[in-house]
């Protein structure tokens, strides 16, 4: 009975997970240069069957899928830029290392407390 028991509680185990999930404006930038990239690549594959075809549809075709490189190169260099700027805004945690130099107004702080005040030097 313990042993039934105990199978059905390990049923569903939790396991870590290895990465954390992007953050939304990530992903979605993520999402849009997947699609750019995809629908590229199957411009340049109709483009060159076209071509080799000797189809009409071959210059159009071409030249679009080029300036769709260029909106895909742009759209993997955001991904880039997004991932930094999420960054920036909200994941840096702010917190010196040991090495860092107390701040100038925990030094003033700290020499202004050494100093007694002149009511009390008298």
């Amino acid at each position: 009975m313990e042993h039934e028991a105990r199978s059905a509680r390990q049923l569903w185990v939790e396991e870590e997970r290895g990465r954390r999930r992007m953050p939304d404006p990530v992903r979605n930038a993520a999402v849009r240069a997947v699609m750019l990239t995809s629908v590229t690549l199957i411009q340049a594959v109709v483009a060159f069957l076209c071509t080799v075809a000797g189809a009409w549809l071959a210059f159009p075709v071409t030249i679009t899928a080029v300036v769709s490189t260029v909106v895909a190169t742009w759209s993997v260099v955001d991904v880039w830029i997004t991932r930094q700027v999420w960054r920036q805004r909200n994941g840096v945690v702010s917190e010196p290392s040991s090495t860092a130099r107390p701040s100038l107004r925990n030094r003033h702080d700290r020499s202004r407390g050494d100093a007694a005040p002149l009511s009390e030097a008298v």
